[in-house]
């Protein structure tokens, strides 16, 4: 059977990083909600009109806009052998819809991969990047700092860090994802299929355990 996945995780968990590795390795899309959204409003879409009437308001867009953005999709032709979701679902509703869009098609959920990282990890991660002010050029304290702390390595501007990036809207940010996100990993977690991975490893670990837990193990 083809593999869908479903990647769940925090912000600054590796998900985005692991789809595209398992994209190459399964040769089967990555599918990102953002990215989705972003292709719709790009090309002003009937979906994409409709969502943007809801953002421009400042209001949630309904599921039923999500779900359509995501049926659309996943009927493709690249899709036909599976897909790795990304940022899709968000909720219980929402997984009940994806559900039913893969029986459509005869298809079900393979597995669903959820990412765990302790949140002081999360926040070093997150709250690590810096930016310059000139042409902003993206540094990390971590894993990619500049050879002067607080000065851009190519253009000598001052380093900032942007609101987004503290540490303490990244905390109120896991919060809010870890609140959201619990009542979607239980009901995954009711009907068998998730499956939980350490995603503190390196990047090698990760996509290492990743192919070890898949159904039919690296030749899933």
């Amino acid at each position: 059977m083809a593999p869908f996945l479903v990647l769940l995780g925090p912000p600054g968990a590796g998900k985005g990083t692991q789809a595209k590795r398992l994209s190459d390795i399964l040769k089967v899309p990555h599918i990102s909600s953002g990215d989705l959204f972003r292709e719709h409003l790009k090309n002003q879409t009937e979906l994409g009109q409709l969502a943007n009437a809801y953002m421009a308001k400042g209001e949630l867009v309904p599921d039923d806009i999500t779900v359509g953005m995501v049926r659309e999709r996943l009927g493709c032709p690249d899709c036909a052998q599976g897909a790795i979701l990304d940022g899709f679902p968000r909720t219980p509703e929402q997984a009940k819809a994806l559900d039913a869009m893969l029986a459509e098609r005869g298809a079900r959920l393979s597995a669903v991969l959820y990412f765990r990282v302790a949140d002081d990890e999360l926040v070093r991660r997150l709250s690590g990047r810096w930016m310059c002010r000139a042409a902003g050029h993206i540094f990390h304290e971590a894993f990619n700092p500049p050879r002067q702390p607080g000065v851009c390595d190519f253009d000598g501007s001052a380093l900032y860090q942007r609101r987004d990036d503290q540490p303490e809207t990244v905390r109120e940010r896991i919060r809010v994802y870890h609140e959201q996100t619990a009542p979607l990993v239980e009901y995954y977690r009711k009907r068998g299929l998730l499956i939980e991975i350490d995603g503190q490893q390196g990047i090698e670990g990760v996509t290492d355990q990743l192919l070890a837990v898949l159904p039919g193990g690296a030749e899933a």
